[in-house]
């Protein structure tokens, strides 16, 4: 009953979704017009970045637009759930037959469907930036942003539990998350921050989902990054728990 229920929620769901056509370009077109930018200024294909983009190494730029995605696709979900709440649609859901987990899990489902498709768009777009014969690992890559995702989305809930109303969803979220890509070792290694961001690093699910895409990306096997697979569990699990307990539904 329970999965009949989540899978007819996350359908309705989609759907309303695809109604809106900047929302959806927003999560899906975006991430891939970034990815093609930036391939272009770093010119990807021949592996030698351009003065323009000196600072992030080419290895790194699927790396950050897969960070973008995930955190598009936690905005999005702030985003939903404050105007549900705002509108009383979860305090109606929650008077129906289904349970808040399944409610829940609904829209994490959508943003996973949404983040696996949002990658393989960006990768059949930038396949020209690629060098003739390259093993990009397409499915080790994509298991990897679903589960850089599912722990991300849980920082999601703690902000969705705390906004009040939708119309501040996206610039908290935005001032919560985005600094978090400043401190995750995508751009300066956490080893050189001073010791306030390093302890704050290690405590983000983007910290080591940044280890656990590079480290794909770039050809290393799961086992390398078991450590990071545990991490963005158990950050799951402690967020998830969090949110549980302030979660308001009206």
């Amino acid at each position: 009953m329970m999965l009949r229920g989540i899978w007819k929620l996350t359908w309705i769901e989609l759907k309303i979704f695809m109604r809106e056509p900047l929302g959806a370009f927003g999560t899906i077109g975006v991430p891939v017009l970034i990815f093609l930018a930036l391939g272009h200024v770093t010119n990807l294909r021949f592996g030698v970045p351009s003065p323009v983009a000196s600072g992030l190494p080419p290895d790194n730029i699927p790396v950050l637009v897969a960070i973008l995605i995930a955190i598009s696709a936690v905005l999005s979900l702030v985003t939903i759930i404050s105007i549900y709440r705002e509108g009383g649609i979860l305090k109606r859901l929650r008077a129906t037959p289904l349970r808040p987990q399944t409610i829940l899990s609904a829209h994490v489902i959508v943003k996973l469907l949404l983040t696996a498709a949002t990658l393989a768009l960006m990768f059949l777009a930038g396949r020209r930036y690629f060098p003739p014969g390259a093993n990009v690992p397409w499915i080790s890559l994509t298991i990897a942003l679903l589960i850089s995702t599912w722990s991300i989305l849980s920082v999601g809930f703690i902000i969705a539990s705390i906004v009040p109303t939708a119309r501040f969803a996206q610039p908290v979220g935005a001032v919560i998350l985005y600094p978090m890509i400043a401190i995750c070792g995508l751009f300066v290694p956490i080893s050189n921050l001073p010791p306030v961001l390093r302890s704050a690093a290690q405590v983000m699910p983007l910290t080591y989902a940044v280890r656990l895409l590079h480290g794909i990306w770039v050809g290393e096997g799961w086992l390398a990054h078991l450590g990071d697979v545990a991490a963005l569990t158990v950050l799951f699990l402690l967020f998830t728990a969090i949110s549980a307990k302030i979660f308001r539904w009206e």
